[in-house]
């Protein structure tokens, strides 16, 4: 974890991300990559004209200004950070700065979104969460002192699912949690005790997994039964695979991952099925 990526608008969701990755920072010596998606009005967007040069401009200085004021936070001295405005859509911004700099995780700030918002329009950070290759932890609330005692890590125990996994094992190894590994039991998808622990089991033979639980949880549905046993344990952080699906395919069969992050009041990360 030694490149951490933190979108901002400037927002208190935004702040709130980015002191969770300065605690983080501090704590692993990680050096935090901070980008701004410059918004601009559509009529400037649609522009190509000269005309709107100077309008642009504005807006580039008004971050510039906005990145100063930030770097006089307190929580954030001691950091080496570096910044960057980006040009295009968000998730695309954020796609080439962790390419170009290598970066090993993208923490974001979110409030959620639902009804009609959630289904037409979508966050910014669950487009992220969508595209992204590398994990992905979504922030929604302030956290003085982050620290992850217990982490959910659900899953259907798939063997396309074992890369993720190996993704979120090193993940709470270098933070210091343990893992407890989730499988939900659903009506419309159940298994007896014996099915569901053999399943558990075969998956994690040889993956040299160390201070985890395996846990069958049941529920009417994955989501509510992941967040019902997040509260039931006092788990400070939840994960889940993602199969980073676009368009039609998307938008008919949803994905928990994107509802979790929506939806969840608390930390979430995803990692990339791969």
């Amino acid at each position: 974890m030694k490149r951490i990526l933190v979108p901002t608008d400037f927002s208190q969701q935004a702040e709130n991300a980015l002191k969770v990755a300065a605690q983080l920072a501090m704590e692993h010596d990680s050096e935090i990559y901070l980008i701004h998606s410059l918004e601009m009005p559509l009529h400037l967007a649609r522009s190509g004209g000269s005309g709107s040069l100077p309008e642009s401009l504005y807006f580039i200085k008004l971050a510039e200004k906005n990145f100063e004021e930030l770097f006089k936070q307190p929580y954030l001295e001691g950091i080496k950070i570096r910044e960057a405005i980006g040009h295009a859509e968000i998730y695309e911004d954020i796609s080439e700065a962790v390419e170009k700099n290598n970066v090993d995780l993208i923490i974001m700030g979110s409030h959620g979104s639902s009804g009609f918002k959630e289904m037409f329009i979508g966050s910014n950070t669950e487009k992220v969460v969508r595209t992204s290759k590398i994990p992905v932890l979504v922030i929604k609330n302030k956290h003085s002192n982050f620290k992850i005692d217990d982490f959910v890590f659900a899953t259907d125990f798939s063997d396309e699912c074992r890369g993720s996994f190996e993704d979120a094992q090193t993940f709470a190894e270098t933070t210091g949690a343990k893992l407890h590994l989730l499988f939900i039991n659903t009506p419309n998808d159940f298994k007896t005790s014996a099915e569901a622990k053999k399943v558990m089991t075969n998956f994690v033979s040889g993956t040299g997994a160390k201070n985890y639980t395996l846990n069958i949880y049941n529920d009417t549905s994955v989501e509510k039964g992941i967040l019902n046993f997040a509260k039931d344990t006092n788990a400070q952080l939840i994960g889940m695979s993602t199969h980073g699906r676009k368009g039609l395919s998307h938008f008919f069969n949803g994905s928990i991952s994107e509802d979790l992050v929506n939806h969840a009041n608390m930390p979430v990360i995803t990692f990339k099925i791969r």
